[in-house]
């Protein structure tokens, strides 16, 4: 959604980074650059006001005249106040101290009330607890019955006591829902309300009383993400006719211009708590300010992505791969191939890539990435022997002819494929020596190759410094998709403070 906002803005940072020291017009020239991009991503015009005369403030001030890189220091204030735009820290749901806790969905029809009601319930249920979804629309038709089928793919039991589609009183059955849900025993009740086309005065009423029967302790605004300018207009009705705790973005995985997601919160004054990335019940997840502020700058979203791959990647699984990079066992195409099909189940590829920090810069290549390289990927390992896997280096020519043949592929697929992964085994060689054991030695040039005099063929090679990050093994054997890092040694553009995530080996036992 914030792919053209992002371009803008890097192209105006890689501006300054040139700079050694930033005058008034370069200051002056930046705002207005910055503020061009807010208005074109469809940012509401006074946030973008508030927002730039703070960051030209903060830009004139000390912290940045003193500074030894102030072209850095712009881009961490711009950072920090884009975080501040978005609400801060991440606020969690408030639970009631004697259950039900009752959240309370609102919006207009189409924002995706009713499938988000199904992502939250299962969400919940995640999070341990036992929710029930309230079929209180009983206004559009088949909403009760959709709400159903979402209800019954979360695993989350719905409270329908009304067929709908203008039939029913949704105000009793809201009421209802309570003691229902304290005969069954379910600790969270999430009604899933009316909504309109536009905000009208019906619904407003309407939802007011929802509130006052049931006394939420969440009232949840879902706004779609994609209605740009709207929004303001939309918040500030719900703001005023309901009383929101708290906002919900939906279709954030949209190409529009994402000027909801900057303008909400500090319109309606109230946090946003979840953010809706897809269609499936599980692209649903916490939202954090920071972390999309990070996007947004093309800084990546590094502890999303590890989270993600903490979902799919068992135990067991990262225990074996990290005794092979500690123990400096060798990387074989079937850790490669247990590697593609966990990151299978964490969603799109060109989602995942571009959360990978410095993405921006590779975002033609990412574009040309989808879901049927893994598959192509997949089908290449699966034609290979127990042994080939085992030992590329044996793959000669008639044996890639015979790969190619039995997976559909062509042999510059199967070339490829075994150049990124030779890349891979680089890489997690590298990773090992960067875990800084005890007792392992810096890799030196082989006495062999010394003796004979060969050149450029220095093995066990240390990580190179500067550029992106490389990607993950699994990422990096795609066709087309580089193993990563420019290699120049050159200012990557991160602000001052911004740190990858550090790997903790204590978990997988390390002595």
């Amino acid at each position: 959604m914030f792919d053209s906002l992002t371009e803008r803005l890097s192209g105006i940072f890689t501006q300054l980074r040139g700079k050694g020291r930033l005058s008034e017009a370069d200051i002056d020239a930046t705002a207005r650059e910055i503020r061009l991009a807010l208005l074109e991503a469809d940012v509401a015009l006074p946030v973008v006001k508030e927002f730039i005369a703070r960051v030209k403030e903060r830009a004139r001030g000390a912290e940045v005249s003193q500074a030894l890189n102030p072209a850095q220091q712009v881009i961490k204030i711009v950072h920090e106040e884009l975080v501040g735009v978005l609400g801060g820290e991440e606020r969690r749901l408030s639970f009631a101290k004697q259950p039900p806790t009752v959240i309370m969905l609102a919006g207009l029809q189409g924002a995706g009330k009713t499938t988000l009601a199904g992502k939250l319930g299962r969400w919940l249920r995640e999070q341990g607890h036992t929710p029930l979804l309230v079929a209180a629309d009983l206004q559009r038709p088949n909403a009760v019955n959709q709400l159903q089928i979402v209800g019954e793919r979360a695993g989350v039991e719905v409270y329908a006591p009304q067929p709908g589609n203008g039939v029913g009183d949704p105000i009793q059955v809201a009421a209802d829902s309570i003691d229902h849900a304290k005969r069954v025993q379910r600790d969270v009740v999430v009604i899933d309300t009316a909504g309109r086309l536009g905000v009208d005065a019906e619904m407003m009423a309407q939802a007011a009383s929802i509130r006052d029967v049931t006394s939420p302790d969440e009232v949840l605004f879902v706004i779609d993400a994609m209605i740009g300018q709207d929004a303001v207009a939309t918040a500030e009705a719900f703001r005023d006719g309901v009383g929101i705790t708290g906002v919900v973005l939906s279709k954030l995985d949209g190409d529009a211009r994402g000027g909801a997601a900057l303008s909400v919160r500090q319109v309606t004054g109230q946090p946003i708590m979840f953010a809706s990335t897809g269609e499936k019940l599980e692209d649903f997840d916490v939202f954090y300010p920071e972390r999309m502020a990070s996007r947004i700058l093309g800084m990546g979203d590094v502890l999303t992505l590890i989270e993600q791959a903490e979902k799919v990647f068992e135990a067991d699984q990262q225990e074996r791969m990290t005794a092979k990079l500690v123990g400096g066992e060798q990387f074989t195409l079937d850790d490669f191939l247990e590697q593609l099909i966990a990151i299978r189940r964490m969603g799109p590829i060109g989602n995942l890539l571009s959360m990978m920090p410095g993405a921006g810069q590779l975002k033609d290549q990412i574009a040309d990435i989808d879901d049927k390289h893994l598959d192509r990927v997949t089908a290449i390992i699966r034609s290979m022997t127990p042994a080939e896997r085992g030992t590329p280096k044996i793959i000669n020519g008639s044996r890639r002819v015979r790969i190619a043949t039995g997976s559909g592929t062509t042999v510059t697929d199967v070339n490829q494929l075994l150049e990124r992964f030779t890349e891979a085994q680089k890489m997690m060689k590298q990773m090992g020596g960067m875990m800084g054991l005890p007792g392992r030695r810096k890799a030196t040039k082989s006495p062999k190759n010394k003796r004979k005099g060969k050149k450029g063929k220095q093995q066990n090679r240390q990580p190179r410094s500067g550029g992106m990050p490389a990607l993950p093994p699994g990422l990096g054997g795609l066709p087309g998709a580089g193993a990563g890092g420019s290699g120049d040694g050159k200012d990557n553009g991160l602000p001052p403070g911004f740190q990858m995530p550090k790997i903790d080996l204590s978990k997988f036992g390390k002595k």
